[in-house]
């Protein structure tokens, strides 16, 4: 997917102002493209869009879906607890210049936040975003473990005596929900084989 190709064509539903969309394209792309980023980066959106055209059809608003997906992550540290609450924050205030509709900007926001604890949620929506956004975990393990590595070089202003237990507070946290995939499309998919690879982690970081 063309990411810009996409997020204009977006936005374009909403403005004909041109210059207003690309100055958003650009400070996303910006943001999405910083140096510490090896994982929460444009490949990751990338491939959450990949895993929801499969569930296309499944997915009641889309574009709300979408945006959601370009501001998820836009606001990343590693050394912050409140990046989703940020990236909220900015998706609101970007889409408001769009113009877009109250009611569908605080369901974007909502579904931003719902990306920092990845509980189950009673919009069946947010629960395909927050599936997409976990998708990795249920991949091969060489995929898999390129995904741990480029996790551990964002946080590598931590040392290995701080990031391990850290790191295994995050994957337990994982194993103790209910299930990690939140519908039946990408549970049935990715859970046994997540399960698989969280725990090889697991065994990695003792």
């Amino acid at each position: 997917m063309n990411l810009k190709n996409y997020f204009d064509t977006l936005c374009s539903s909403f403005t004909e102002n041109k210059q207003l969309i690309d100055s958003l394209w650009n400070e996303l792309e910006t943001r999405y493209s910083e140096k510490g980023r090896h994982y929460h980066n444009l490949l990751h959106l990338e491939n959450m869009f990949s895993e929801l055209e499969a569930v296309k059809s499944e997915i009641s608003d889309f574009t709300a879906i979408s945006f959601s997906v370009f501001y998820h992550d836009v606001i990343y540290d590693a050394s912050s607890k409140s990046n989703e609450e940020k990236s909220a924050a900015k998706a609101e205030k970007r889409l408001g210049e769009l113009d877009i509709d109250r009611n569908k900007i605080s369901l974007i926001s909502a579904q931003i936040l719902a990306t920092k604890s990845h509980q189950r949620s009673d919009d069946d929506d947010t629960n395909y975003l927050l599936d997409a956004d976990l998708s990795v975990l249920g991949k091969d393990l060489k995929t898999y473990l390129q995904y741990t590595q480029n996790i551990r070089k964002e946080y590598s202003i931590y040392p290995d005596f701080l990031y391990k237990p850290g790191r295994k507070k995050v994957l337990k946290h994982f194993l103790e929900l209910e299930s990690i995939f939140k519908t039946k499309y990408f549970k049935e998919r990715y859970e046994a084989r997540a399960k698989e690879n969280i725990a090889a982690e697991l065994q990695l970081l003792k």
